[in-house]
């Protein structure tokens, strides 16, 4: 019997993957990858590694769920090292716990190696805390997707009104029912939003607004999934701190300059 290691990759700058993913990578027999991780890491792959694509994109799966789990447990049960490789982190809307069940049901054994999620790391790329002694003492991940044919079971009451920073994922396409509810239950339309398209990536690019403005900007900008919904006072923070975008352009000005 073979082993199972769910990976966390991080948010997309391969430099922020863990040590001890990497090492799940180098040492893999099999590597099992979604969409969102960033391809390079899968050159750390040892020779002869069997790398599988399971990436999926709204409203359509390159490789359903129960497949996936089909693959984890086949290959484990041929005594090979497999590694479950997924964006950010693994039980951080990842369905790593649904494929856990799986493993324990089938008795094989497995390790989940955390990562670092996109809620935490787009935001600090742009500039933006989700804590902050003065602004924020409370920090929520919430999912923007909702299930096609299910109620929307998220307790939007309580997220407005006792959550002082809002990370949202998956929510670009159901921004305008996000920012009613919010406001509906007692969020100022004032409050600052962000939108932070790739984050880490080198195609990182950040949008900001208010609940009662983003929608407009969002439209404007032809904001699109992968990206991060960050509400609240620490949004307004990327003014003043903002580093690896302003960090870009200043490069690419050296460069313009070094050409001449």
């Amino acid at each position: 019997m073979g082993k199972v290691y769910l990976v966390g990759a991080g948010p997309g700058d391969v430099d922020l993957i863990t040590v001890k993913g990497m090492k799940c990578i180098q040492e893999a027999d099999v590597i099992l990858y979604d969409r969102l991780i960033n391809k390079e890491l899968l050159d750390y792959a040892k020779p002869g590694a069997d790398l599988i694509y399971c990436g999926k994109l709204p409203n359509y799966h390159a490789m359903i769920q129960e497949t996936i789990n089909h693959f984890l447990v086949k290959y484990a049960k041929q005594g090979k090292i497999v590694t479950r490789l997924k964006g950010g982190d693994p039980f951080v809307f990842g369905r790593g716990a649904e494929e856990a069940e799986v493993l324990a049901d089938n008795g094989i054994s497995f390790e989940v190696v955390p990562g670092i999620t996109a809620g935490i790391a787009a935001p600090a790329y742009a500039g933006i805390p989700v804590t902050h002694r003065e602004l924020s003492s409370s920090f929520a991940i919430v999912t923007g997707h909702m299930r096609a044919g299910k109620s929307d079971s998220i307790h939007w009451e309580s997220l407005a009104k006792g959550i002082d920073t809002l990370a949202i994922y998956m929510g670009v396409g159901n921004l305008p029912y996000i920012c009613a509810q919010l406001t509906k239950y007692g969020r100022p339309e004032s409050t600052p939003v962000a939108l932070v398209h790739w984050g880490t990536t080198e195609d990182q690019y950040t949008i900001t607004g208010t609940l009662s403005s983003i929608v407009e900007i969002a439209r404007k900008s032809d904001m699109k999934n992968p990206s991060m919904i960050i509400v609240g006072e620490v949004v307004k923070l990327r003014e003043k701190i903002q580093w690896f975008e302003q960090a870009g352009v200043d490069q690419k000005l050296i460069q313009e300059v070094s050409a001449y």
